[in-house]
């Protein structure tokens, strides 16, 4: 059986495609398998630079397959929480990969559609993309996609999107602090081409140590933060990777 997932590698750069266009790329259970999967190879292998996570057909994601969450009613609290932990263990790997993450969002991103938007490290959206997280008004709950949401947006305006569960375009998408960049649609892949490339060029050990700082400062006192980043820009100058390149640029 297909997982819905399309993988691929090329000049570092490894492509996940969420590959169930008539489903508008909802995640069901072998999709996300896919995906942890492929996480699990990006961070094992040192010739992926660079994931990116993308949607099939005119949809990045709508978030959960409904059929197989209505299948799952009859569950134990446990089975749900174990099958629910599957999405989440993607996010908690799309955090702690030290490698960047990109997401290249095209029509409807949606719930945990969004959630794995957000989870990303970057999101580069087409300017005619929709983002929104309406599960409340199927009767379910925004659950984890809440911990990527109150990090990105302030509390009201989080508040706002889950309580109403109201779509939001790629400008106020970006106002609000949901994607990075917004880019004319016929240019969305020619333009993401362009940020993927540039970071597959960056230094790995670099980005490794941002990213994890970038992670550590989350609820870090502004004085802890400071000496952190005091320890890891001690720590930079003493890789290969410093060296080489400094040399480089003043050569």
């Amino acid at each position: 059986m297909s997982s819905g997932l399309t993988t691929s590698l090329d000049r570092g750069v490894m492509t996940l495609t969420l590959d169930r266009a008539d489903k508008r790329n909802a995640l069901n259970t072998a999709m996300i398998d896919g995906l942890a999967q492929g996480m699990a190879r990006a961070e094992l292998e040192p010739e992926v630079r660079v994931v990116v996570i993308r949607g099939a057909g005119n949809d990045f994601c709508a978030g959960a397959d409904l059929g197989e969450m209505l299948a799952s009613v009859d569950n134990s609290l446990d089975e749900n929480e174990r099958d629910a932990l599957g999405l989440g263990e993607i996010f908690l790997a799309l955090r702690r990969l030290p490698k960047p993450t990109v997401a290249v969002v095209q029509g409807r991103a949606l719930a945990g559609g969004a959630g794995l938007a957000l989870a990303c490290d970057i999101v580069i959206a087409a300017d005619t993309a929709r983002m929104g997280f309406p599960e409340i008004a199927r009767g379910f709950v925004p659950a984890m996609v809440m911990t990527l949401l109150r990090r990105s947006v302030t509390e009201k305006r989080a508040f706002d999107l889950v309580g109403t569960g109201r779509l939001v375009d790629a400008d106020e998408a970006l106002s609000l602090g949901l994607v990075s960049r917004v880019v004319p649609a016929d240019t969305l892949d020619e333009r993401a081409a362009e940020v993927v490339a540039a970071l597959a060029e960056s230094s790995t050990t670099a980005f490794a140590l941002t990213k994890q700082l970038f992670t550590e400062l989350d609820g870090m006192s502004f004085a802890d933060g400071v000496l952190l980043g005091a320890r890891v820009n001690a720590l930079s100058r003493s890789t290969p990777d410093f060296r080489h390149r400094i040399q480089e640029f003043l050569s």
